[in-house]
C-alpha cells in the first residue's frame, strides 16, 4: 500500500489534477491520496491559501469579502469547469466558505485556521468528485471523521498518538480515500492547521499509521537537489539520503518537503519517495534509514536566511549555576523557541527565528536579561542566514570542517557563528544574509564540482 501527497503546483488547475489522477489509476497499491490547496499555476499567479489568508483577515476587520471571497471562488470554479465536474461541487464549496466566513472570531487564530483549511479541505472534495466520474471507487475523507487528533492550543498543532491507532483502519480499505492535508481536529472537535507546508506531516502520519510500503511526495521537481538549482547551476542530484540528512536540509531551507514531516514515517519505517507530477516516470529521491554513504561526504548545501542572534555576555557564568534554565525560562515565558546555542566560558549566542521576535518582545527580553540575570551585555542582532553542510560520512571525514571555513574565507565572508550536532550529521554557520549566495556558490564547488574533477 502507497500513500500519495501532491502538493499545490500538482493541483494548481484541471490539466494537473489530470496527471495526478493518471498517477492514481497507474498504481492500484496507491490508496491514500493527501492533497494541498490550489498552489501557482504560473510564475506570479498567487496560491488559494494566500488567497484565503487576504479573505481572512478582511472578515475579521469587519472588510467587505465580496471580492477577495469571489477570487478564491474563481479559482475552483475554473478547475471544475476544467474537469467537465456539474455544478453540485462548486455549490457545496460556495456553502463551505460561506460558513466558514460565518464562523466565531473569538479567537483570531482558530478563525484563521478554519479559513485557510477550506483550501485543502475543498481540493480533496473536487478531486474525489473528479475521481467518482471517471468511474473509480473514491471518496473523500474529512480528517474529523477519520481520526487525525490533535492537541489543543497554545502549543503548535501536532498529532496524538489515537491518531495512528483510528487511522490504522484505512489499511484494509479498498476505496480510494482523498484526504486534505494540513489540518485535524482537537477531542473537542475544534479545527487547528499545522504549520504552512503541513500536508506533508498529514500524508506522513497516515503512512505511519497504515504502515504503508511507501511514501510518495509528488511535488514539481524530479528529485531533491545537492543544492538550491535558483543558486547553482545544474547541481547534483540526490538518488537517496538517510532521514536525518533529509531532516537537515528540509530545516534549512530545503522548500521540496516540510521539515517536520519525517518523523512519523521514520518511527514508522516506512521509506519516503520524492517524486514530479509532470515527470512520474523519473525515480525520485529515495529517504530510507540507512544508505552507502561512501562515495562523498556532503550530501547537501542549503541556508535559509531570517535568523537574529540574542547576544548575553557576564563574566563567570560558566560558574553560575541555572543561568542557561534561567534565561531560556525567559524566552519560554514570551512563547519563543530557539535553534542554536553557541557558547563560551563568559558568554552565549541565542539562535531565534526573526519572525518569532517583535521590538515588544525584545525590549522585554534584554530588560529581564539585565535586571534578572545582572548580564553585563545583551543585545540582539538581525540578518542572519544560517548555511548548513549535511551528510552522514561527514563524522568519518577528517578536515572537513576546515574545508569548509576555507572555502567561506575565499569569498571574504565572516563566520559568525560554528554550531555542529552532537549526531555530526551537520555543520551549520551563521553568517550575515548579504553572503549567503556567494557561500553557497563557493561551498558547492569544494564539495561537489571538486569531487567530480577528482
Amino acid at each position: 500500500m502507497k500513500v500519495c501527497k501532491f502538493g499545490g503546483t500538482s493541483v494548481a488547475s484541471a490539466q494537473q489534477i489530470q496527471k495526478v489522477t493518471a498517477i492514481i489509476q497507474s498504481d492500484p497499491s496507491r490508496r491514500i491520496v493527501v492533497v494541498s490547496a490550489p498552489g501557482k499555476r504560473f510564475v506570479g499567479d498567487i496560491k488559494v491559501t494566500d488567497l484565503l489568508i487576504s479573505l481572512g483577515q478582511a472578515a475579521l476587520a469587519g472588510q467587505a469579502v465580496e471580492a477577495p471571497l469571489k477570487r478564491v471562488w474563481e479559482r475552483y470554479s475554473e478547475i471544475a469547469d476544467g474537469l467537465n465536474l456539474d455544478g453540485a461541487i462548486l455549490d457545496s464549496i460556495k456553502i463551505d466558505l460561506l460558513n466558514r466566513l460565518a464562523g466565531d472570531k473569538s479567537n483570531e487564530e482558530l478563525y484563521m485556521d478554519c479559513i485557510k483549511a477550506s483550501g485543502e479541505d475543498n481540493s480533496a472534495k473536487l478531486i474525489a468528485a473528479y475521481f467518482t466520474s471517471l468511474g473509480m471507487k473514491a471518496a473523500y475523507l474529512n480528517p474529523q471523521d477519520a481520526g487525525l487528533v490533535v492537541n489543543d492550543l497554545p502549543e503548535r498543532a501536532q498529532a496524538l498518538p489515537e491518531s495512528y491507532e483510528r487511522l490504522a483502519a484505512l489499511e484494509d480499505s479498498e476505496t480510494i480515500h482523498v484526504f486534505p492535508g494540513f489540518f485535524g481536529y482537537t477531542a473537542d472537535g475544534v479545527l487547528r492547521t499545522f504549520d504552512r507546508g503541513g500536508s506533508d506531516i498529514t500524508g506522513s502520519i497516515l503512512a505511519a499509521a497504515v504502515k504503508a510500503d511507501l511514501y510518495e511526495n509528488f511535488t514539481d521537481v524530479d528529485c531533491v537537489f545537492a543544492a538550491n538549482p535558483h543558486i547553482i547551476q545544474n547541481p547534483v542530484e540526490i538518488d537517496s539520503m538517510t532521514y536525518r540528512e533529509m531532516r537537515e536540509l528540509a530545516y534549512a531551507g530545503f522548500a521540496v518537503f516540510h521539515d517536520e514531516a519525517l518523523m512519523p514515517a521514520f518511527k514508522a519505517s516506512v521509506p519516503v519517495c520524492i517524486k514530479n507530477t509532470n515527470h512520474p516516470s523519473a525515480p525520485g529521491t529515495m529517504i530510507v534509514a540507512e544508505r552507502d554513504y561512501s562515495r562523498r561526504p556532503v550530501t547537501g548545501i542549503s541556508a535559509d536566511s531570517g535568523f537574529s542572534t540574542l547576544y548575553v555576555s557576564k563574566y563567570l557564568m560558566n560558574r553560575e549555576i541555572g543561568f542557561g534554565r534561567k534565561l531560556l525560562q525567559i524566552l519560554e515565558d514570551d512563547e519563543i523557541s530557539y535553534e542554536h546555542i553557541p557558547s563560551g566560558i563568559d558568554n552565549l549566542s541565542v539562535i531565534i527565528r526573526s519572525h518569532r521576535l517583535t521590538p515588544e518582545k525584545e525590549a522585554r527580553i534584554t530588560g529581564r536579561i539585565k535586571s534578572e540575570l545582572h548580564a553585563d551585555e545583551v543585545y540582539i542582532r538581525k540578518d542572519f542566514s544560517m548555511v548548513v553542510l549535511v551528510g552522514e560520512g561527514m563524522k568519518l571525514t577528517t578536515g572537513l570542517a576546515a574545508r569548509a571555513a576555507t572555502a567561506i574565507a575565499r569569498t571574504g565572508a565572516n563566520i559568525e557563528m560554528i554550531n555542529q550536532g552532537s549526531s555530526e550529521v551537520s555543520l551549520v554557520f551563521g553568517v550575515l544574509k548579504q553572503d549567503e549566495t556567494k557561500i553557497l556558490q563557493e561551498l558547492y564547488k569544494e564539495f561537489f564540482e571538486a569531487a567530480l574533477v577528482n
